[in-house]
């Protein structure tokens, strides 16, 4: 009975590091945590799988945390947690939004995302303690501070946005249509937002424990500038060279200046400017200065033509700058012609 119980507590947690990153610059780890005064044992683990339990859990608590290391810079994510003891309910944290990024989930700060909370064990019996039939749902929110990337921040020093009691079993989805990162300028706010299910304070554990706890990071929107060629500018001979400002690219984007003839029209496939083109894979936001030049192959013809600064994100296609222009390289020559008689 007791190999079945320590093997079972720990296999409620490995699912869940699915989330953990797979690769030579990560190491994850379960952390066991014994309550309500330890000791502490950690484990490596791959990124899916179950491990049997270093430690007894009965006849007291435990905590078991899935934590992911990144070796360069040195960084440490808690990506979930789960309490195990002989009578407490069972909560399970999911966070989702439209970028399929799972290593720490993420959006952008003008987007909406989900937290999956799922509930078992609560007691209905007005007998029954407290502890066994509520769960504390709690909210935190924590900037990064201008250009931060979260790297040794000290989560502590998070705030507590709200908290409520959950009373029910089942899973319910939440939908946060905006975040609530602090930053005067909203779209350019980058944080995260932690969601936590603590258990109420009970005979094992005096001040309670975190059930489960996931956090979403908050990325600002990109802008754009095109600089070089003015609006309704005419162009003769060779086109001018261009200076592209990128800034806050994020972290999963394709980005590039394109061209097409004719008037601005939202969605319309061009030429790739060359030069133009900048793929980002990355956890944080990039930022880039670009300098475009000798792209005069790109224009087949004269008239008007626009070019445009787009970006393709999980989030879908969006214009950050355009700028339209006339193009005149042909050469006219006027002249006359005489004859002698």
């Amino acid at each position: 009975m007791k190999l079945r119980l320590l093997f079972a507590a720990v296999s409620l947690l490995l699912p869940q590091s699915l989330l953990a990153q797979n690769g030579s610059t990560f190491t994850n780890i379960i952390r066991q945590v014994q309550l309500p005064d330890g000791p502490d044992w950690d484990v490596g683990v791959a990124v899916s799988g179950a491990v049997l339990s270093p430690l007894a859990i009965d006849p007291g608590v435990a905590r078991f945390e899935l934590w992911t290391i990144k070796a360069t810079p040195l960084t440490e994510y808690l990506l979930d947690s789960r309490y195990v003891g002989t009578y407490v309910p069972l909560g399970n944290l999911k966070v989702r939004s439209e970028d399929p990024y799972t290593t720490i989930p993420r959006t952008r700060a003008d987007r909406p995302f989900y937290v999956d909370v799922t509930i078992n064990g609560l007691l209905s019996d007005a007998g029954a303690p407290d502890a066994a039939k509520n769960i504390k749902f709690l909210r935190h929110v924590q900037t990064y501070g201008a250009g931060g990337t979260g790297v040794s921040i000290n989560r502590d020093l998070a705030t507590l946005h709200s908290q409520v009691m959950m009373t029910q079993n089942g899973t319910q989805t939440l939908t946060y249509v905006v975040n609530e990162v602090p930053g005067a300028d909203r779209a350019k706010v980058r944080g995260e937002e932690r969601f936590t299910l603590f258990s109420l304070p009970d005979y094992q554990v005096a001040a309670g424990s975190q059930l489960a706890s996931q956090f979403i990071q908050i990325w600002p929107v990109a802008d754009g500038n095109l600089a070089g060629i003015t609006p309704n500018q005419m162009i003769r001979f060779s086109v001018p060279a261009v200076t592209v400002t990128l800034n806050d690219l994020y972290p999963s984007s394709h980005t590039y200046a394109q061209v097409y003839k004719g008037p601005p029209v939202l969605g319309t496939t061009g030429t790739i400017v060359p030069g133009s083109s900048l793929l980002i894979n990355d956890t944080i936001p990039v930022s880039r200065v670009l300098t475009l030049s000798n792209y005069d192959a790109v224009f087949d013809q004269d008239g008007q033509w626009t070019m445009e600064l787009v970006t393709q994100t999980p989030f879908g296609l969006e214009r950050m700058h355009h700028v339209t222009f006339q193009l005149d390289r042909t050469i006219q020559m006027n002249s006359s012609v005489t004859t002698v008689e």
